[in-house]
């Protein structure tokens, strides 16, 4: 058993007091082991969604009819529930998967050195929408798919990836004020953009709602609002935010700005421009499914886009922020009892 460290009580209790800061004691990653740890956070936070649209669009909504197991009697899904019952069940499993990508993105940022506070605020911040949508998910199936509740489920998870994209931001740069790069008008463009942009996102769940892609094969109610009324609604809104992002970029350019933004908003601009192309294919043939699937994953790539030109708009230059008192990380724990 040689190389193996001895374990005291002292040790044990505490890993059992505060695990974080045990681990923390003991191993500091790599900056870049941290900010992969946020990026794996912020893929699987759009693979979930990515997936739920996959349930959605198979209509296996209620392949498991109950929650939190999937059967009355089963914690699983069973044979006779067939494929509708493997793919509702698939995508509860994934909810674990993404659990285990934003823990490890807590813990390697609460065991970065020197201690970074905000980062782990924003890993916890996470963790407790998907506590939260993982909840609204079990009322989802509970209530029979009701359409507000599904909507609700969606907004919940454009929500996390909001965080999990600041915090993969935040990893890549320092903790020092932030200095802004642009003026006050373009700062207020952007505003006006991330919020038009939010508006269309929900306007898009209207439209899921009032759909015809129910989520399952039964009779599921839908948002009593015609389809192609509030379908037009949502492409005027797309057209504002395109023409936002190109009144964006010509004004970084007339003033110009550092290469940032400009490389951003520009790759907002082409999202966009792919997003609006699935749109109007999947209006004018019918919503097959693989393009509204496609249409999904493109609205988490827009928003996304959308954050890091706001986010590229200020920067943050390294700097070694001063160190936390020694007790901080012994392996004792007793100046940091709680998770950060």
């Amino acid at each position: 058993m040689d190389g193996v460290p001895n374990v005291t009580r002292a040790d044990a209790a505490a890993a059992v007091r505060n695990p974080l800061a045990f681990i923390a004691a003991r191993w500091t990653p790599d900056p870049r082991t941290v900010q992969r740890a946020a990026l794996v956070a912020l893929a699987m936070s759009v693979v979930i969604v990515i997936t739920g649209g996959a349930v959605r669009l198979t209509g296996s909504g209620l392949g498991c009819p109950t929650w939190p197991k999937c059967t009355d009697d089963s914690l699983t899904t069973t044979s006779e529930m067939g494929f509708h019952g493997v793919i509702e069940f698939g995508n509860r499993l994934l909810t674990y998967v993404l659990c285990a990508a934003v823990g490890w993105a807590i813990i390697a940022a609460r065991s970065q050195k020197p201690y970074r506070r905000s980062l782990t605020r924003l890993g916890w911040a996470q963790f407790w929408i998907v506590m939260g949508n993982a909840i609204l998910g079990g009322i989802v199936v509970l209530v029979g798919l009701n359409p507000y509740t599904v909507a609700a489920h969606f907004l919940l998870s454009t929500a996390l990836i909001a965080v999990a994209t600041v915090m993969w931001q935040r990893t890549r740069e320092g903790d020092t004020a932030p200095r802004p790069l642009v003026g006050r008008s373009v700062q207020q463009l952007v505003w006006v953009m991330i919020a038009v942009s939010a508006l269309l996102i929900a306007v898009g769940t209207v439209v899921t709602g009032a759909g015809p892609h129910a989520g399952d094969s039964s009779e599921v109610e839908r948002m009593p609002i015609d389809w192609e009324t509030v379908s037009k609604a949502h492409a005027v809104l797309a057209w504002v935010v395109v023409t936002l992002a190109f009144a964006l970029w010509f004004v970084l350019k007339a003033v110009d700005a550092p290469g940032g933004p400009l490389a951003r908003t520009r790759d907002l601009f082409l999202v966009l421009l792919a997003q609006g192309v699935i749109g109007y294919v999947q209006y004018f043939t019918d919503l097959p499914e693989v393009l509204v699937g496609l249409h999904m994953f493109g609205s988490c790539l827009v928003w996304i886009a959308t954050l890091r030109v706001f986010l590229a708009l200020r920067e943050r230059p390294e700097e070694t922020a001063p160190a936390l008192p020694a007790q901080e990380y012994e392996s004792t724990g007793v100046a940091t009892a709680g998770p950060r």
